[in-house]
């Protein structure tokens, strides 16, 4: 199993918190097939609840950024993809350590893919288990982000991303905003297409991942979106203007960069995003198995 070089992560919704971000850990199960057993010293992640939410969601859950792509990140040092048999496996040791929500995206490469092999082969109970989200607008080409908003670009990223994930739904969909919030909201029918597809019950939640405190507010004010996805931590408060309007609504809130590309310590971090209780979760990334296990381990017990 080969090493991976330090990264930090500027451009994900969910930056790596790990600066020696290698794999560590022993990864236990078979990656050709998912077969969980009885694991005693599994997490018990607690769930938070949002009226506007379809369902509990864990209180921290991971980020699949890395495991699908290293261009056009933005890290300070290059660093290797683990390869697919390496990806695997890790996915399948979260989920047997009792790591439920998992977060993707098209623009993350082979994220949605690598996912879609180990949930191709979990029963519908284990499905029901999960919390899983991606997004639209945002894809990955050619070593470049495209974006496109329009209802039809947004249908096909769905049903794209349902069939690499070989899922018959996902639990949430976010809009990946380039950082034009307003006008995303105001005026590319995004939302309206994820309506339909609400409607069809291919997706649970319609969410909107912002930039901006204005589109921050306009998003949580739109009468068709359920969650928002924000970046909160301490160097980074803006945000926590909008929780009392997020509670108010019923609408969930997701926390994206909680440990401001992993400059700041999980151990003070975690438990303090986690004491806004209008919080509902937070999305980490990484690909150290033991750094991400103590940080799902942190945020456990400060929820408690």
């Amino acid at each position: 199993m080969s090493s991976l070089n330090s990264a930090i992560d500027n451009s994900s919704d969910h930056a790596s918190d790990e600066t020696h971000d290698s794999f560590h850990g022993k990864l236990t199960n078979d990656f050709n097939t998912y077969a969980p057993t009885k694991n005693e010293r599994a997490l018990n992640i607690p769930t938070r609840s949002a009226p506007r939410l379809h369902k509990p969601v864990p209180v921290i859950g991971w980020g699949a950024f890395k495991i699908g792509r290293n261009l056009g990140a933005k890290y300070p040092k290059a660093f290797e993809i683990p390869s697919e048999p390496e990806a695997l496996a890790l996915i399948h040791q979260l989920m047997n350590d009792g790591v439920c929500l998992f977060d993707t995206a098209p623009a993350y490469g082979l994220s949605e893919e690598r996912l879609g092999k180990v949930f191709a082969k979990i029963t519908p109970t284990q499905r029901d288990h999960l919390f899983i989200s991606t997004k639209v607008g945002e894809t990955f080409v050619d070593g470049a982000s495209h974006f496109d908003f329009s209802p039809a670009a947004v249908t096909r990223s769905v049903q794209h991303s349902l069939r690499a994930l070989h899922c018959k739904s996902v639990d949430a969909v976010f809009v990946h905003s380039n950082g034009n919030d307003q006008d995303i909201l105001q005026n590319s029918g995004c939302v309206q297409a994820l309506e339909e597809l609400k409607k069809q019950s291919l997706i649970g939640s319609i969410g909107f991942s912002s930039k901006t405190i204005l589109g921050g507010e306009l998003a949580l004010k739109h009468e068709l979106i359920d969650t928002v996805m924000l970046e909160i931590h301490p160097d980074a408060t803006d945000m926590l203007s909008l929780l009392p309007l997020a509670h108010s609504l019923g609408k969930a809130v997701f926390v994206k960069k909680p440990l401001a590309s992993g400059t700041l310590e999980p151990k003070i971090v975690l438990p303090w995003i986690l004491a806004h209780k209008h919080i509902t979760s937070i999305v980490i990334g990484g690909l150290n198995l033991d750094r991400l296990r103590e940080n799902f381990m942190t945020a456990s017990l400060a929820n408690q």
